[in-house]
């Protein structure tokens, strides 16, 4: 991962995630693409989108609620690099987001988009899901619930599994 700029940031309020990677398309995909049984919820945001704003509790409550299952929510915000320090980092930390936090650091969006998903058309909030032994590739080009989500996980876990609402 030579293109992988890992940023740490230490926050003060516990429980915070600790870290913000600063990645390219490629980190990311090699990332989710690792042939793990492990099911990947990454969702596309950006501190100034209203609707991802709105749908950022429901992904953290998907996080706490999965935190021991073979589930991993990726919150990657489409923030600009320079203003990670300024606006992302102080937005975590109102918002007290638990769930892993990327910045992608790409500027061509006729690159990186159809990487996500050849139907993406770069509008956010977007979600993908991803889990590569059942072959599962769902994406999401809307605002998502805690409720959608679930049932989505839910159709990919062992019908053992029982999960309580948040």
């Amino acid at each position: 991962m030579k293109k992988l700029l890992l940023l740490l940031l230490f926050f003060s309020a516990p429980g915070i995630a600790q870290t913000v990677a600063v990645l390219k398309v490629t980190d990311l995909q090699k990332r989710i693409n690792n042939n793990s049984d492990t099911t990947y919820i990454v969702n596309f945001w950006a501190t100034w989108c209203s609707p991802c704003v709105k749908e950022l509790p429901d992904f953290d409550s998907i996080h706490k609620i999965y935190a021991d299952k073979k589930v991993k929510v990726i919150l990657v915000t489409m923030d600009f690099k320079e203003e990670l320090d300024s606006k992302v980092i102080p937005f975590l930390k109102q918002k007290k987001i638990k769930a892993e936090v990327d910045l992608l650091d790409e500027i061509n969006g006729n690159y990186f988009i159809p990487k996500i998903s050849e139907s993406w058309t770069g509008a956010i909030p977007a979600t993908l899901i991803v889990n590569n032994q059942t072959k599962t590739n769902l994406f999401f080009e809307k605002k998502l619930n805690f409720e959608f989500l679930k049932s989505q996980i839910e159709l990919l876990m062992p019908a053992n599994h029982e999960i309580q609402d948040h």
